[in-house]
């Protein structure tokens, strides 16, 4: 499914419509580059899990953690080198906690992710525009 944005708004309005349809134990991997909007995405995704707190990159603290009925992992890959590195800070127990685990920088550890994990790639059109690609659990739909 492809989404184009025109602001940050619209980008966290496409992640709530998101967060409202994941379940718990859901991945969703966040692919672009600097600015391109995941952390926007991923405040909407905490919209559509019934999550009501500021949310912010966790650059430095590698993961930040968001609780409701189903909580929310807001990871950020942007200074890990590898997988190994991702498994080293838990990432098996995060999988198995029954929450979303949103990865910003997954280019970064994408060989950790299971194969049911939704993919949102994006893309930088010019000024405040964006066109992102959900590929949703399980790959490419067949539609």
């Amino acid at each position: 499914m492809t989404i184009f944005t025109k602001n940050e708004s619209e980008t966290v309005c496409a992640g709530e419509k998101l967060g409202r349809t994941l379940s718990p134990g859901a991945v969703v991997a966040l692919y672009g580059g600097l600015g391109a909007g995941k952390t926007a995405f991923v405040r909407g995704l905490a919209v559509g899990l019934g999550i009501n707190a500021a949310i912010s990159s966790p650059t430095f603290t590698i993961v930040n953690e968001y609780f409701n009925k189903i909580p929310l992992f807001h990871f950020d890959m942007y200074r890990l080198e590898n997988e190994t590195e991702l498994f080293d800070i838990g990432w098996d127990d995060y999988l198995d906690r029954g929450g979303v685990c949103a990865v910003e920088w997954s280019e970064n550890v994408s060989g950790a992710f299971p194969p049911e994990t939704v993919t949102v790639k994006f893309e930088m059109l010019g000024g405040n525009d964006r066109r992102l690609e959900i590929t949703p659990r399980g790959g490419p739909s067949t539609c």
